[in-house]
């Protein structure tokens, strides 16, 4: 019978991981005259955390095993260019994490979902336990479900402790490394399509360039809108790899009737809830005094968007989660609308699967023209508890940083939004926080009418999908090549997009001409294309 316990794999480059389960057939135990971490585990049957980075003995945590005994020495395999999931070890093969028992899907909406924030946080919170009961009441007459209302209490939680939502210098160290995707060196199984659904980000109604429609429905090339593209894409996967890959979007509320009525020329994607889902809505909160923002001249003004990290609260209290658990399907890769240069690829799929990773993002090298983007950093606070991954975005770098943001050299990689998720390793994050992942909070300032800025100032929380890196142990990722990263945020993008510079594949990718060797061209419109001009072309091309 095989024994059960927690052990940590000491690597050739002396970096530890986390395990749990059977100790694995041809690694040797070791002793150590330092300490070890303790398990990071304590369950049995839940996943192994990956890609523990390497912990000194000064740094071993109190009351850990001192001994050598859960140690195990594993052997050099020769591997030359497979870097280990963490990206620190160039050259060496890490062994996977050793087979687990898969978590039983089981129905998330029947599980005690509470729209709270643990005891003791709230009873030191007087503010937000004074305020809390009108936003519950606003939310509930409202009709939202129990997963948004605990994103949002705990969004709000954040803000009314008074902590920090900015991520200083101090408090992140930088990447160095990463694994390549011409590097993986993974056979593909296309049988893990069976398990797998691709999801797109659909809720913009891309406003900033004028629409007044979902921007999936511009035309691109040929006549074909973003949606026409990537049911196609969806299509020429089915055909090429003779599997019924799953599709689903996540829509809005001012997205969805447009986007069901524009593939419904595409029965084969689905219909209704088998097609999408739609995302919540979040209060906004007075900024004077942090009560619900009131405007009865148009009550549909005191809600906001929470950001796309509602992804995650949306598939929950959708039945979303639950349904594709339900279904057999185990992986997810995510992705936005409007950008058509990613598509599920097998290579990734293949390795992310293979590595026991929870959660992976695509990240890409920045450039110049990513200097104001997202960029990908290492958790100084914490780097023994996982790879220590997260994302800080530009709403949450303090000013006097603002310099070392727009280091592209120092900072190298940016989240193209690209995202593989464990749906498993997802519903027992639920599971374990009440009903709400613990994202990163950021606040961005508005009025309460976007249209007069005399009406109240108000403060929007939101998230975004990419910071869940640093919610899941063991997450990682991968460095993809630039063909993957198209998107169209601007009237700018959409003229480069549509010009000579990227070509449509046969698989109905746009990607960029490899004659511009990863270089993107640099468009700068005159200011009358943002809105009002270029808004009167597209109702001719749309309506």
């Amino acid at each position: 019978m095989s024994v059960m316990q927690h052990y940590y794999i000491k690597h050739p480059d002396g970096s530890l991981t986390a395990h749990y389960g059977a100790p694995p057939q041809g690694y040797q135990k070791v002793s150590t005259p330092s300490p070890i971490p303790a398990p990071l585990v304590s369950t049995p049957g839940s996943r192994p955390p990956m890609s523990v980075s390497t912990v000194p003995s000064a740094q071993a945590m109190p009351g850990a095993p001192s001994t050598g005994q859960f140690l195990y020495g594993a052997p050099l395999r020769p591997s030359v260019a497979t870097p280990n999931m963490s990206g620190r070890t160039p050259g060496l093969s890490v062994p996977s994490a050793m087979p687990y028992k898969p978590m039983t899907a089981m129905p998330m909406t029947a599980m005690p979902v509470k729209a709270s924030v643990p005891a003791k946080k709230e009873a030191s919170n007087p503010k937000m336990a004074a305020l809390w009961p009108k936003y519950e009441e606003k939310m509930r007459k409202e009709g939202l479900n129990e997963a948004a209302m605990a994103a949002f209490k705990y969004n709000f939680s954040v803000l009314t402790s008074g902590e920090s939502t900015m991520i200083p210098e101090s408090a992140i160290n930088p990447v160095d490394s990463l694994p390549s995707y011409e590097s993986l060196n993974v056979q593909t199984d296309p049988a893990l399509l069976n398990r797998t659904v691709v999801l797109k980000l659909n809720g913009g109604l891309g406003t900033g360039m004028g629409l007044e429609k979902a921007k999936s429905l511009l035309p691109v090339t040929g006549g074909l809108s973003f949606l026409d593209l990537i049911a196609q894409q969806v299509k020429d996967m089915k055909t090429r790899f003779g599997t019924d890959v799953k599709f689903m979007l996540m829509n809005s509320f001012s997205t969805s009737d447009d986007t069901l009525a524009a593939l419904s020329k595409y029965p084969e994607l689905g219909t209704g809830s088998d097609l999408e889902f739609v995302q919540n809505k979040a209060p906004k909160v007075t900024e004077a005094d942090l009560t619900p923002a009131s405007w009865p001249s148009s009550p549909d003004l005191e809600w906001c968007p929470p950001g796309h990290g509602d992804l995650y609260p949306a598939m929950l209290g959708s039945g979303t989660l639950d349904k594709l658990l339900a279904k057999g399907i185990k992986y997810m890769f995510v992705s936005n609308s409007d950008n058509l240069g990613a598509t599920l690829d097998l290579q990734l799929l293949t390795y992310f699967a293979k590595s026991g990773s929870p959660f992976m993002m695509e990240v890409a090298s920045r450039t110049d023209a990513d200097k104001k983007g997202g960029h990908l950093a290492e958790d100084a606070k914490h780097p023994w508890m996982t790879a220590g991954l997260l994302l800080r975005e530009t709403a949450q770098c303090p000013d006097e940083d603002e310099k070392e943001f727009q280091n592209v050299g120092k900072y190298k990689f940016f989240n193209t939004n690209n995202l593989w998720v464990d749906l498993e390793a997802l519903a027992k994050q639920f599971k374990d926080k009440g009903g709400a992942l613990e994202l990163p909070v950021m606040k961005n300032s508005k009025t309460v009418d976007p249209r007069d800025k005399k009406s109240t100032k108000v403060v929007q929380l939101e998230t975004a999908m990419g910071a869940a890196i640093s919610c899941f142990p063991g997450a990682t990722a991968v460095v993809v090549p630039r063909s993957r990263f198209a998107p169209v945020k601007t009237t700018n993008d959409l003229f480069a997009l549509r010009s000579d510079a990227y070509l449509q594949t046969p698989d109905y990718r746009i990607e960029l001409d490899p004659k511009r060797e990863g270089v993107p061209p640099n468009v700068k419109l005159d200011g009358m294309y943002k809105r009002r001009a270029w808004s009167l072309a597209v109702k001719q091309s749309v309506c």
